[in-house]
């Protein structure tokens, strides 16, 4: 087979020079045809449009066209031709096709419909299908936005550490990290406790639920940052918005107050929900044809106008006023519940049509480290609530006054040990700083249409599930 460069189908079927030669390489989707000619509809994961290969049957070896099936991974030298059919504006025409890797019956991808639920179950051929080709399409260009978004506001990107003797959001629920023989745990005298000197890091250590504190101290000294990772939740949720394993990003901003805080976030989740209407629409369109019908016109809706900004009392009170109206809530509402998906859903999707900024929070279901208002009851918190979603990002102003974080520290029973460094940020040179958290995975979810959060992830790590 003569050897050309090969053209990525992306590019191909933008190109007009018809009667040129070109090779492309990829998976087969369809063969179909008849005696005189073949349609195989090839991609190659660069785009969600196939290119069709028009092939003369009589030109080629029966034996090897009969091998070419869905699956199968082939490289063709052909003619640009113009399409005499619909749906696109170009094809090949075969002069030469090779083999590069067969695909036998029992490939579980073939031609007809498969649930998603079916597709979890092979996660390492899923990519290869047209939802999953656009969803992991859609995830890098999120990523990309993402970067960009941070590095023309001057952000600087600071690797926080995965491994971690501190839990960030005081709830314990962590993966530990150990080199320790679990069958055989060394015990102190006495007590009986686990020895952990004997560990690899000397004293216990886990997976990182946040990278927040890290990234607080990192803005006190570069002034805006961003982390952008891998993070851990060991909590037994089988829902569909949570994973134990996903990816987090965090800003840190020094002497950003709440307002600033929000500013951001609104202009953040624009400009990621922009890019993906700009950079993705044929993967977008193609998602809102198969699964969401009302995806792009829910995508636009959010680039229309501000986002409500709303007090916490204020949108407990508007439940309330549902709750009296005849709406019915599957968990009650009362001040100082954290709001559960439907509450904050309600505000968004049935009440005010548009995504709501909820602010001003109970301290009592708020982290340790959120700035205390002068009520004494409430913090400088903020979550931005979606359709669909709910909360998809969660922040606040920091509490920069040492005695007041200390305290706070010492009302959770927090361990001084874990605390110190972070305190030493409030003792040298304390300022005042605000971030938030956003979930790549809600993001994704939102942007995406798909319904459960495991669909937008590559391996999902659920309870009982670390396939792959």
């Amino acid at each position: 087979m003569e050897r050309i460069a090969r053209t990525r189908i992306s590019d191909l079927l933008k190109r007009e020079d018809f009667g040129t030669t070109v090779n492309v390489k990829g998976w087969v989707r369809t063969k179909r045809g008849s005696k005189q000619v073949a349609f195989i509809a090839l991609n190659d994961g660069s785009t969600i449009n196939n290119v069709q290969v028009v092939v003369d049957v009589a030109k080629f070896d029966d034996e090897m066209l009969r091998q070419i099936t869905t699956g199968a991974c082939i490289s063709v030298n052909g003619e640009l031709a113009a399409s005499v059919g619909s749906g696109q504006k170009v094809e090949l025409q075969a002069s030469e096709i090779e083999i590069l890797g067969l695909c036998g019956n029992e490939y579980p991808l073939q031609k007809k419909g498969h649930s998603l639920e079916f597709l979890r179950e092979v996660a390492h051929l899923r990519p290869r299908t047209n939802t999953f080709g656009a969803v992991f399409r859609i995830r890098h260009n999120m990523a990309i936005a993402i970067h960009k978004f941070f590095h023309d506001r001057g952000f600087y990107y600071f690797h926080t550490p995965i491994i971690t003797a501190s839990d960030c959001e005081g709830a314990g629920q962590m993966f530990q990290v150990t080199t320790m023989d679990l069958a055989n745990v060394p015990r102190k005298d006495g007590d009986g406790a686990v020895d952990y000197d004997n560990d690899f890091f000397g004293k216990p250590t886990s997976l990182t639920v946040s990278g927040q504190l890290e990234g607080e101290l990192a803005a006190t000294a570069l002034g805006a940052i961003y982390t952008f990772g891998p993070t851990f939740r060991a909590e037994n949720s089988n829902t569909p918005r949570h994973l134990a394993e996903f990816w987090m990003i965090e800003p840190e901003v020094a002497f950003n107050d709440i307002y600033d805080n929000m500013d951001l976030a609104e202009e953040f989740i624009k400009h990621c929900v922009r890019w993906a209407l700009d950079n993705c629409r044929d993967d977008v369109q193609f998602l809102n044809d198969m699964f969401d019908k009302g995806l792009i016109a829910r995508l636009e809706s959010v680039l229309e106008g501000d986002f409500v900004r709303l007090k916490y009392t204020d949108g407990v009170e508007i439940l309330e006023q549902a709750v009296a109206a005849g709406h019915k809530f599957e968990f009650p509402v009362y001040w100082g519940m954290d709001l559960a998906s439907e509450h904050e859903r309600f505000l968004v999707e049935d009440h005010f049509k548009r995504p709501v900024i909820l602010t001003d929070y109970p301290k009592e279901i708020k982290a340790f480290y959120m700035k205390q208002n002068e009520d004494g009851k409430t913090v400088r918190a903020m979550d931005v609530l979606f359709p669909k979603i709910g909360e998809i990002i969660g922040g606040s102003e920091r509490e920069a006054d040492y005695d007041k974080l200390l305290t706070r520290i010492k009302e959770l029973g927090i361990p001084m040990k874990d605390m110190w460094w972070y305190l030493d940020t409030r003792r040298f040179g304390t300022c005042p700083h605000s971030g938030f958290g956003l979930g790549f995975e809600r993001l994704l979810l939102f942007v995406t249409g798909m319904a459960n959060i495991r669909d937008v992830i590559p391996f999902p790590r659920t309870p009982r599930n670390a396939e792959f």
